[in-house]
C-alpha cells in the first residue's frame, strides 16, 4: 500500500489516498485542490526516504471545509503574594482535506 509522510503547518502526517486530515489553515476554499510538495518519505513496495525531501514527489488533496478546532483553555494563577489569575481561550483554525493522490518522482 502506497503511503507518504508530508509536512505542513510545522507538523508531519502519514497519509494514503482516501485519508481525511485536519491541518493548519490553508488559503483555499472548499472544493479546491491543494498540492503538498514537502514530502519527506514515500512508503510501499520500494520505500524512498528524502534528504530532507523527496524531489519530484507531491501529495494532492481536496479541501472539504474550513473549521475551528476544539477550545483550549489556558489558566494562569500566580501563587502566594500576587493573588492574580487569568483565563484565556483559543480555537485554532483548521482546514479539513481529503487525500486524492500521491505523485512519485518517476511519474
Amino acid at each position: 500500500m502506497m503511503f507518504a509522510v508530508l509536512k505542513t503547518g510545522g507538523k508531519q502526517y502519514r497519509v494514503k489516498p482516501g485519508d481525511v486530515l485536519r491541518v493548519e489553515k490553508l488559503p483555499a476554499e472548499a472544493g479546491q485542490t491543494v498540492r503538498f510538495d514537502e514530502v519527506l518519505m514515500l512508503g510501499g513496495a520500494a520505500p524512498v526516504v528524502g534528504a530532507p525531501r523527496v524531489d519530484g514527489a507531491a501529495v494532492e488533496a481536496e479541501v472539504l471545509e474550513q473549521v475551528k478546532g476544539d477550545k483550549v483553555i489556558s489558566f494562569v494563577k500566580r501563587r502566594r503574594k500576587h493573588g492574580s489569575q487569568r483565563t484565556r481561550g483559543h480555537r485554532q483554525q483548521l482546514t479539513v482535506v481529503r487525500i486524492t493522490g500521491i505523485t512519485t518522482p518517476t511519474e
